[in-house]
């Protein structure tokens, strides 16, 4: 459903993306995890056409993202770490003016809303002007404005900064009840325990380049050679990029 045939992006003499090849299946939630400037952010504006790849492709869903950039996001939404609305709209207006740029019928829209607004428990503040809602309201916003036109791909930006429990915890369910029903997650973290509890599959990228990808276990088995670690990802993941740090700085 996601496909990166040798995706590259530089930036000068700088590489922020070495050529990638992945897929990403139907109803998966996946794991892009990374440190700091590793490439997770570049990798995802290219995926939504934001940035040319340099060299290679992306294809979401049969849609190459630069050829046939409509038909690839009338296919996705996106869900950006930070919120970005039109705050002089009330949240029910910003749902109908989202709505409309992907030409949803006019009663289908009112139910989608209403359906999106009650899952999120945002029903009570629907006639609010947005720039009365918190950062976690807001960012529960932009997760039905995603959802709204029912994407078959969705693609998340540390989805979870400013969230209470509460609000984290609506959205994990809400990431694994879309998998189940066969859409594509496409999540790209800092946090370590989300990806642990909800991600069927987990690549770690650093310095732009893929260093492991697989399952839990594949994960694992890739590091483990080293000094047996133990069940936790977190351990794993400091072990991978430091060895992969060393043999950078190595080579």
């Amino acid at each position: 459903m996601i496909e990166f045939q040798q995706l590259s992006r530089t930036y000068g003499d700088f590489t922020a993306v070495h050529p990638l090849s992945l897929e990403v299946r139907s109803g998966e939630v996946f794991g892009f995890l990374g440190p700091n400037g590793a490439g997770k952010t570049t990798t995802i504006r290219t995926m939504m056409g934001i940035l040319k790849p340099t060299s290679g492709q992306i294809l979401l869903g049969e849609y190459d993202v630069i050829k046939e950039p409509e038909k690839a996001k009338a296919i996705s939404g996106f869900i950006p770490d930070r919120p970005f609305i039109y705050e002089k709209l009330s949240g029910n207006e910003f749902l109908a003016f989202v709505g409309k740029l992907h030409r949803i019928e006019n009663n289908r829209m009112e139910t989608r809303i209403a359906e999106l607004l009650d899952h999120l428990e945002l029903t009570p503040w629907k006639d609010e002007l947005v720039e009365s809602y918190s950062h976690g309201m807001k960012q529960r916003l932009v997760v039905c404005a995603a959802l709204i036109h029912e994407p078959r791909i969705l693609i998340i930006d540390e989805p979870m900064v400013g969230m209470d429990p509460k609000g984290a915890r609506t959205l994990k369910d809400l990431f694994r009840s879309l998998a189940a029903n066969g859409t594509t997650v496409f999540l790209s973290t800092h946090s370590i325990s989300v990806a642990e509890e909800i991600c069927h599959r987990i690549g770690i990228i650093q310095k732009g380049r893929l260093i492991a990808c697989g399952t839990m276990a594949d994960i694992h088995r890739q590091a483990n050679g080293n000094n047996g670690l133990n069940g936790n990802l977190e351990n794993v993941f400091l072990e991978l990029t430091h060895e992969n740090e060393d043999r950078v700085r190595d080579s």
